[in-house]
């Protein structure tokens, strides 16, 4: 090889180097999704009745997510929860989705959960706290702020 060739090859490894054009692959775009969380809370008697539907509009699947409801109200000890569900402290419940195709939701999650005391009003946030490394290219739907009353009747959101 000439001395000129060596030269040429040398900077051309050196822009390549420079510029980021070597063989060194780019870290990929996380996979993206919709997650949304619907359903309604009913509040009475020291009651809490909360029915919650998690959906993913895509366009990715979502192996697993978690969702996250915290409530204003301390709620009693000692209640069971699903199998997919556990409590994070008396005022905040964490479960689990299951898998969630594109256009896609899960099974209907049911918890009717007992007040620490007799609250005549409450708030729930229901967010979307983990979702297995995929964006969430419209997180306004997976988090709501709800107030409800104790008169028994369903707060939609």
């Amino acid at each position: 090889m000439t001395a000129m060739r060596k030269a040429l090859l040398g900077a051309a490894l050196a822009a390549a180097l420079v510029t980021g054009t070597a063989a060194v692959p780019a870290a990929a775009a996380p996979p993206e999704a919709d997650l949304a969380h619907h359903g309604h809370l009913s509040l009475w008697d020291g009651r809490l009745g909360v029915w919650l539907v998690s959906e993913n509009h895509g366009p990715s699947d979502v192996s697993q997510a978690t969702v996250r409801l915290a409530f204003s109200e301390p709620m009693a000890g000692g209640q069971d929860l699903p199998p997919a569900c556990l409590w994070s402290s008396d005022r905040v419940v964490s479960c689990r989705t299951g898998a969630l195709r594109a256009a896609g939701a899960a099974d209907e999650l049911a918890l009717d959960l007992r007040t620490a005391g007799r609250p005549d009003e409450l708030t729930v946030d229901v967010r979307t706290v983990w979702r297995d490394g995929v964006a969430d290219v419209n997180p306004r739907n997976d988090r709501h702020h709800v107030l409800v009353l104790a008169t028994g009747d369903p707060y939609v959101f």
